[in-house]
């Protein structure tokens, strides 16, 4: 009875979230008011073209299988999507769109590793990357972004991690959960690296278009032909166009490479869901006013509440220039307020101010915490001052 689980999946770390999701759920059932700061959705529905798109398809009867790489209608619309936004020109065959860019990384893991093959992971990170290399056979490699470079990883970090057994590295520009921005000098040096090793880089662009304050967002298939030649953008519109249950990402890249990920598809997913695809095409090639009013009101959010975080008493926090995250550093307010861990202050953060918070440590950064301002900027302010007042009436001098 012990031995009917794949030893494959003995290998993934529980989600650190699940904990503290499923008691802020309970206590909602019980009628407790809990402000849950950990969404990782924009809390915009998704544009009301968008829906009308989809509903149109099916009453076109438009409901039948579609090709295991995505509707050509949809690759020719992400194709123009990446010659406007990025002036990157892709063939059909060069794209793949999947069930949500999570699983297309998933698929891209499956078809590029043997096991033992290394991909290097920069953190903070976002939680699916080391499991889903896992999974894959593969091992991942973790380097730290330090809040002294912005929790960024420099060239020279890379080079010396790079072995043999590399086959990766994963860039997430902007990042979950940090929302920093490699610049294009920073991704030239990494590309040099890449060069030189010989290395694929995956570039998760998926919070492309929340950026603020003027920043510049540059994929590093911008830079050359061989950063081109050599990167896999994936990005998809679950964060841009507010569509996270629609389940639609792509890979742009190595035709090679999207063909062996279109094969694998064919026999797990067959296709992306069919509505979702029709939707996808108008989010790209229809109006795109609502994601810049989307992206303005999330860039006034984080100046209203950035001030406010770093007010806090033990919080140390840089401020972001994308995605809808702050990962203030709590070292200081752990020690004070005598706590061990980012975990337990976290699950008393909840339970005694009734704020639902994600811990760091499931992102590789066990001294920091994870505030999404994706909600509205009443509940986001009076989440702070219940964080505030935890703080203070727990401070031992």
């Amino acid at each position: 009875m012990n031995n009917r689980l794949a030893t494959r999946v003995n290998t993934l770390t529980p989600s650190t979230t699940l904990a503290i999701t499923a008691k802020a759920k309970e206590m909602r059932d019980a009628g407790i008011d809990v402000i849950g700061l950990g969404a990782g959705e924009p809390d915009y529905n998704t544009p009301e073209n968008i829906l009308e798109a989809a509903i149109t398809s099916m009453h076109e009867g438009k409901t039948k299988y579609t090709p295991s790489g995505g509707l050509v209608e949809l690759k020719d619309a992400i194709i123009e999507k990446l010659k406007r936004d990025q002036q990157l020109t892709y063939t059909r065959d060069e794209i793949l769109v999947g069930v949500g860019a999570k699983h297309v990384l998933y698929t891209l893991f499956q078809v590029l590793l043997n096991d033992g093959d290394e991909v290097i992971i920069p953190s903070p990170y976002w939680v699916s990357y080391p499991e889903q290399v896992k999974l894959a056979g593969g091992v991942p490699v973790h380097i730290e972004g330090t809040t002294e470079n912005d929790f960024k990883v420099t060239a020279k970090q890379i080079a010396e991690a790079v072995t043999a057994r590399t086959k990766a590295i994963i860039l997430n520009s902007p990042g979950n959960p940090t929302g920093m921005i490699y610049t294009k000098s920073e991704l030239e040096e990494i590309l040099e690296v890449c060069q030189k090793k010989d290395i694929l880089i995956v570039s998760d662009e998926i919070y492309e278009k929340l950026i603020y304050h003027g920043k510049e967002h540059i994929s590093p298939a911008q830079l050359s032909d061989d950063g081109k030649a050599r990167t896999l953008i994936i990005n998809g519109v679950s964060k841009s166009h507010s569509m996270t249950g629609w389940r639609i990402g792509y890979v742009a890249g190595d035709r090679t490479i999207v063909k062996a990920m279109t094969n694998l598809a064919s026999h797990s997913t067959s296709n992306p869901t069919t509505t979702a695809q029709y939707a996808a095409i108008e989010a790209y090639n229809g109006p795109q006013t609502a994601v810049e009013t989307m992206r303005q009101d999330f860039e006034s959010r984080l100046d209203r509440v950035y001030p406010q975080i770093a007010a806090i008493p033990g919080f140390h926090v840089l401020k972001p220039d994308g995605a809808f995250y702050l990962l203030p550093d709590v070292t200081e307010a752990l020690a004070k307020t005598g706590f061990d861990t980012v975990d337990a202050f976290a699950t008393a953060l909840l339970t005694e101010a009734n704020v639902a918070v994600i811990p760091g440590s499931g992102f590789g950064s066990p001294n920091t915490i994870r505030l999404s301002y994706a909600t509205s900027i009443e509940l986001i302010e009076e989440a702070i001052r219940r964080i505030h007042q935890f703080v203070k009436e727990n401070w031992k001098e």
